[in-house]
């Protein structure tokens, strides 16, 4: 919360309130710094307004948080600026059990592997800094996926899709889209898509790509 009197603290430490974890369209899920990093900062006077928190009150923070019931969420432009932060922010992703359409904007993610979002159908992950689609978190059910604005280089990996409902998809402005015979690539990996980066499946995306031969015929007369 910006105002200075609850600078670095979240919904659940507000006293005398019913707001549930996914009764939240847009909430910020990561920490507020360590007493070690407030005490680097100057700004260890906020330390003073920390109170002991016991085993019953942090179970019940965590039952408000209500993570496992969200359905539709916005983790968008989290500003996940230290390692704690990061932390904190996986912990919310493997909450999310019940997820169908999830967003995560912008906020530096590089490798969400160990993540599994089993009903999420829709993921916006645009703007982040994923590499390869092994990064990618685990979504069997998957039906729209957007990864404009990353930085994968090649598409290996991206025929662990296959066995997934993925109908639509976006590479825009990532390395790969300029591989040579992008389109017929995809789809020849994804024989079940129907759109990538925002164009139908044409019939001229259906031709088998190219096979390369490295080595050249010599020809004895």
């Amino acid at each position: 919360l910006p105002s200075d009197s609850f600078k670095y603290l979240g919904w659940c430490d507000i006293e005398e309130h019913g707001v549930r974890g996914n009764q939240l369209h847009c909430p910020r899920v990561r920490e507020g710094p360590s007493e070690e990093e407030l005490f680097f900062r100057k700004e260890e006077h906020v330390l003073k307004k920390r109170k002991q928190v016991t085993d019953t009150e942090k179970w019940e923070k965590r039952l408000q948080e209500n993570w496992e019931n969200c359905a539709e969420l916005n983790l968008s432009f989290q500003d996940l600026g230290d390692l704690y932060q990061v932390e904190n922010f996986k912990r919310i992703l493997q909450r999310l059990i019940r997820v169908e359409k999830l967003w995560l904007v912008d906020n530096s993610l590089t490798d969400l592997s160990a993540i599994r979002l089993p009903r999420c159908r829709e993921l916006n992950a645009n703007k982040n800094h994923f590499t390869s689609f092994k990064q990618l978190p685990k979504i069997p059910q998957i039906q729209h996926l957007s990864l404009a604005e990353n930085n994968i280089t090649t598409l290996s990996g991206i025929s662990d899709f296959r066995h997934t409902p993925l109908e639509s998809l976006i590479l825009k402005r990532n390395p790969c889209e300029f591989q040579e015979r992008y389109r017929q690539l995809v789809f020849s990996n994804l024989p079940n898509l129907k759109m990538l980066d925002g164009i139908p499946k044409l019939p001229e995306d259906c031709s088998p790509p190219d096979v390369r031969l490295f080595y050249r015929i010599c020809t004895i007369l």
